[in-house]
């Protein structure tokens, strides 16, 4: 790896910034100053800035009990970010897969493995996604079979050109359904549940794929995912 890219990856420095700290004389390799940033450096080599020992972070997978209020954006707006949540190095750069509106709790996954990523989110590997709602109006009688019935067939949402994929609606209670769909469309299980006449009150997401939200994780408390839950997607 070029030295100037080493450095953006284990600190704060952009590309730019990174040729002027060694320009500057301040970045050494195995104890030599170093001002080249075309330098090839590899995992045996000690990279120091200002007498900071560098190393990169490796791939991260992380799982995040997101709560209501926090926002999956890189940007900083009206809500805090769940990123903020991390007390990781670099935390900025891990991007959430799949994303969760301001108002949905649940399981979000976190990674800086894109092709990762890809793999949970692409519909052409059908994810499954499971969401618990809590409803405003009850669902239940025949109102409730009509529903179970159209999301099975797929319901085309308003501003959509094709229909959604099957999904499976569960009812729990009077005012308590879970859902699983096998897509990511933009606040899809509000649209659903809209275009059956109802509005969600309340959206906690509780799995994808097999991996089921960690019940020992507090709302805005997370973990890294070990080894075997990262392969469960592979």
């Amino acid at each position: 790896m070029r030295l100037d890219r080493f450095l953006s990856e284990t600190t704060d420095l952009t590309r730019g910034l990174a040729r002027r700290v060694l320009t500057a004389g301040e970045v050494t390799v195995n104890g030599e100053v170093e001002r080249k940033g075309a330098r090839h450096v590899n995992e045996k080599d000690v990279v120091c800035w200002r007498d900071e020992t560098l190393a990169l972070v490796g791939l991260r997978y992380v799982m995040l009990h997101k709560p209501t209020g926090v926002e999956c954006t890189a940007r900083r707006g009206l809500y805090p970010r769940v990123v903020d949540l991390l007390d990781l190095p670099h935390a900025e750069r891990l991007q959430p897969v799949g994303r969760l509106d301001v108002d949905t709790s649940g399981l979000l996954l976190l990674t800086d493995d894109g092709q990762w990523s890809h793999r949970v989110t692409s519909p052409r590997h059908r994810c499954a996604k499971v969401y618990h709602a809590r409803l405003a109006r009850t669902l239940e009688g025949i109102e409730a079979e009509n529903a179970i019935e159209r999301f099975a067939e797929g319901i085309l949402l308003d501003g959509d050109d094709i229909p959604t994929r099957p999904a499976e609606l569960e009812c729990l209670g009077e005012k308590e359904v879970r859902l699983t769909i096998h897509e990511g469309r933009y606040h899809q299980v509000r649209r659903m549940l809209a275009a059956v006449g109802n509005h969600v009150e309340a959206l906690h997401r509780e799995s994808i794929g097999q991996l089921a939200l960690d019940p020992d994780l507090a709302p805005g408390q997370w973990r890294e995912l070990s080894a075997r839950e990262v392969a469960l997607f592979y």
